[in-house]
């Protein structure tokens, strides 16, 4: 689906709901990089950010992934830019599709970035499967609308073939990979320095995006947002209850004012702000991500 496709007037003809009943006329399995478009670019553009924002965070709760970061030292040396590599990449491959001549070069880009590494499988796996999921259950808690089964089906099957094409091996089914991700966050979220410092890093950039004075504000009420489980595994202090609820009212007010707006009729899939990549999405290279250059905890290492 092009920008301008998204652009035609039939596209949202009914009304807030026109564009959920176009995706239940779709096939899930089939079509599922136009219903993640939609989804991702036009429905559900800030949650869909959030969410991907959380699941990178996650991640850096399980020690053999943090591990790695706080040994490359890219979370020490270049926080932004790795963060904004991560997110146009990602976006490139909505915009355009796994299979477009600029998909594949963003493919190409991921598999470079990683394979420099030795990451288990089983960590490529969980990784991936938090793209799939951590977006449907924030959506389900804070979105304007929950998401149809064929949204969530079709957000599997686009990141089962995005992860097939970075060699990612033994993508199981639906159901059965909600279940390896639970689990997997079960047997590995526990404490490790590594998580603390780059989780710490990670929120210092988070910080950074906001005037000085709200910086301490933005600090606690991101990790009142935490599950109490990521809390653990970062060390990071418990927040006070009145905290944790503020956070969430606040999220689900976004949702219910979300749901009063009009139809959103530009795709937002390219078209956020990369600090790294002031020119985004116009007069940057794909090749300036994932620089080679070591970081200096890399190379003294």
């Amino acid at each position: 689906m092009s920008e301008a496709e998204v652009r035609q007037p039939w596209f949202d003809p009914l009304g807030k709901f026109a564009r959920l009943r176009l995706i239940r006329d779709l096939d899930p399995e089939r079509d599922h990089t136009l219903i993640y478009r939609i989804s991702a670019g036009l429905e559900f553009p800030w949650d869909y950010r959030r969410a991907l924002e959380l699941a990178l965070f996650r991640t850096f709760c399980v020690p053999s992934i943090s591990g790695l970061l706080q040994r490359t030292g890219e979370f020490a040396c270049r926080t932004q830019k790795r963060y904004d590599d991560t997110s146009i990449l990602m976006e490139e491959l909505g915009r355009h599709g796994y299979d477009s001549r600029q998909g594949k070069r963003s493919l190409r880009m991921i598999n470079r970035m990683h394979g420099r590494y030795d990451i288990s499988n089983d960590d490529m796996l969980y990784v991936l499967s938090t793209f799939v999921y951590d977006p449907i259950r924030w959506i389900d808690a804070y979105g304007w609308r929950s998401l149809s089964e064929h949204e969530r089906l079709a957000a599997y099957h686009y990141y089962r073939q995005v992860g097939r094409r970075m060699g990612i091996r033994s993508i199981p089914d639906y159901a059965e990979f909600e279940r390896f991700n639970r689990e997997y966050e079960a047997e590995h979220f526990v404490f490790a320095e590594s998580n603390r410092a780059v989780g710490l890093d990670s929120l210092a950039m988070v910080c950074a995006w906001f005037p000085r004075p709200m910086r301490w504000l933005v600090a606690r009420g991101f990790v009142a947002g935490l599950e109490p489980a990521m809390r653990t595994a970062f060390g990071f202090p418990e927040p006070r209850e009145w905290e944790e609820r503020a956070v969430a009212g606040a999220l689900r007010w976004h949702g219910r004012i979300e749901r009063l707006l009009p139809s959103r009729r530009v795709s937002r899939l390219g078209r956020g702000r990369k600090l790294s990549y002031p020119g985004y999405p116009h007069g940057y290279d794909l090749d300036d991500l994932g620089a080679l250059d070591r970081c200096p905890v890399e190379a003294s290492g």
